[in-house]
């Protein structure tokens, strides 16, 4: 009988440190397209903050973190959403991916409830703003004065045949930050007009990253000169002592970076924890650290904040009245876009738009000696317009059927994507050889 009950008080104790054990090592796993700078700081303060949880992050960008998310929504093994892209949780919300949370008034209330016209927070509770942007460009000074050039200030910069070869920006569709910025140029300018505009920004690039990480990295090393940025790449590298500039043009947008909890979370008690953690004065001041530099929704915190900080809530900034309903609406066709008219065909589009330079400033030297020369100015007017041309207008491009063909219509959706591909190649082509016979004519 002793020895039963030794053995059973045995079992016990061992159930209990396996209790014990189980308890402390709680996780909450969370997918995230913040870079680990930003990450792994929050990781450990969290981590400090409640002792026996252990944060699991998953480095995903933004779309595939979608895509991540709904093919796991039958058993979610996910807590956390965490991205900068806003339309994105839009569309999660709108597909039931995201659960409803109610945050502690005290905490809400030293939030104001948008920056400009946009909420900072989801007015359902499905998402909440932790963090503020603007999106603008990002330089290395000491790259420019090398170079001889300007600095850049306004989207439309970017479009200067001096940049040619100097630029760098990443896919929309591998970052969700680019994808807004994309979408503000396109609100800012119109569909037409925007276009125009960013394809004659392609044509200057002197890449395309695959991820948004990719661009400040080329910035700081000098290996290009101007990278296409959110503002905290360029806040966090001025801060770390690069030689770097930044400026937000005078049509930009700002729009939060947020965070949620996922529907059916696995862990939800730490998950809304986590979201308190950042909305909290601890998790706020924590944004203005150098590696991170990123801006607060909380307004009186910026009295803390380094010197020469911006403070997007006193900053007559934006120019553009984002419209993250369109933006989601068209965010798959808009970066299916790009890719195949800029990322996939991006050396035929970067030697296109070289002839074009080249021709312009031959006819330019050309009428400056007093010569007319109506022909080879015709042909490099056609080579512009085939440069900057779509193969599908504001309409077709928020068609529902189209932008669902992306979803669940696998033939339908490569079927336009040849099409535009083709139209990209064929039109870049015909540019080329316009602005060559352009260029033999002026000489």
């Amino acid at each position: 009988m002793r020895g039963c009950l030794r053995f059973l008080a045995l079992g016990l104790v061992l159930v209990l440190e396996a209790s014990s054990a189980s308890a402390a090592t709680k996780e909450l796993v969370i997918v995230t397209s913040f870079p680990k700078e930003l990450f792994e700081a929050y990781k450990k303060a969290f981590e400090a903050a409640r002792p026996g949880v252990g944060v699991i992050i998953k480095p995903q960008q933004t779309n595939a973190a979608m895509t991540y998310l709904r093919e796991t929504r039958a058993r979610p093994d996910a807590d956390i959403f965490w991205a900068s892209a806003v339309d994105a949780f839009q569309v999660l919300k709108a597909e039931g991916l995201l659960e409803k949370v109610r945050m502690p008034e005290a905490l809400l209330r030293r939030i104001p409830k948008s920056i400009g016209t946009f909420p900072i927070h989801d007015p359902d509770g499905h998402y909440f703003g932790f963090a503020v942007s603007g999106y603008g460009l990002m330089w290395n000074t000491r790259y420019l004065e090398l170079h001889k050039l300007p600095a850049p200030k306004e989207w439309t910069d970017l479009a200067d045949p001096r940049y040619h070869g100097h630029l760098v920006i990443s896919a929309p569709s591998r970052s969700g930050t680019t994808h807004l910025t994309i979408e503000v140029i396109l609100q800012a300018y119109g569909w037409d007009k925007g276009w125009a505009l960013l394809l004659q920004m392609g044509g200057n690039m002197g890449a395309v990253t695959e991820r948004s990480f990719g661009v400040p990295e080329a910035v700081i090393s000098g290996q290009y000169g101007i990278g296409v940025v959110i503002d905290f790449f360029g806040l966090s590298a001025i801060a770390s002592g690069h030689p770097i500039a930044f400026a937000y043009p005078s049509l930009t947008s700002v729009v939060p970076a947020s965070v949620a909890v996922v529907k059916g979370a696995p862990n939800g008690e730490n998950a809304r924890a986590f979201v308190e953690y950042l909305l909290s004065d601890e998790g706020q001041l924590r944004l203005f650290s150098p590696e991170i530099g990123r801006l607060p929704v909380v307004p009186d915190l910026y009295a803390r904040a380094p010197a020469s900080y911006p403070n997007l809530f006193t900053m007559k900034l934006g120019g553009v009245g984002f419209d993250s309903k369109l933006s989601s609406s068209r965010r798959n066709v808009v970066n299916s876009l790009y890719d195949h008219l800029i990322t996939f065909r991006h050396a035929d589009l970067k030697a296109a738009w070289a002839a074009i330079f080249a021709a312009e400033s031959a006819l330019q030297r050309a009428k400056a000696s007093g010569r007319s020369l109506p022909q080879a100015e015709a042909m490099l007017a056609e080579a512009r317009k085939l440069a900057t041309s779509m193969p599908v207008d504001a309409a077709r491009a928020s068609d529902k059927e189209v932008n669902a063909a992306f979803k669940d219509k696998p033939e339908v959706k490569s079927t336009l994507e040849t099409e535009w591909d083709s139209f990209a190649k064929v039109s870049y082509a015909r540019a080329r050889e316009l602005a060559e016979r352009a260029l033999r004519g002026a000489r």
